[in-house]
């Protein structure tokens, strides 16, 4: 099924079709997760969230990927657009879609990585918030 919703309408599609939603194979890989991080203790859990913070938040090779390849081909642009003009051939037509390719796919998973360290972030805290308010009703 083909949307521009995007992934989280999708996962409401799929969920909303199912006669039993704990069968979905995402919401299980959710279950699991947040059982292994309910397994451990809350200081540790406390140093997981710092680092996963500073993954989220952090720059990564891609972006950097991004923006550094063409400023190395500007540097050289002399010599790159004499090996891919003056040769008549279709070289630079190659070296651009491979390019805008490794670029995409880059990017993509960039923003995956992103999204799935907010999704650790997001049961951390969950976690962390349960066991504060316990620990607050029983003093």
């Amino acid at each position: 099924m083909f949307s521009f919703r995007g992934d989280a309408h999708k996962v409401y599609l799929k969920l909303r079709n199912q006669t039993e939603v704990k069968q979905n194979k995402d919401i299980q890989e959710t279950a699991k997760i947040k059982a292994y991080y309910e397994t451990h203790a809350s200081k540790t859990l406390q140093l997981v969230y710092y680092r996963m913070i500073k993954e989220q938040s952090g720059m990564g090779i891609i972006p950097i990927f991004v923006t550094a390849i063409p400023w190395l081909l500007f540097l050289f642009s002399e010599k790159i657009q004499h090996v891919l003009f003056d040769n008549g051939g279709m070289i630079w037509a190659i070296f651009i879609l491979v390019y805008l390719i490794a670029l995409t796919i880059s990017t993509v998973f960039h923003f995956k990585e992103r999204a799935w360290a907010a999704f650790h972030i997001e049961i951390i805290k969950d976690i962390l918030d349960s066991r504060k308010e316990k620990k607050g009703i029983k003093e």
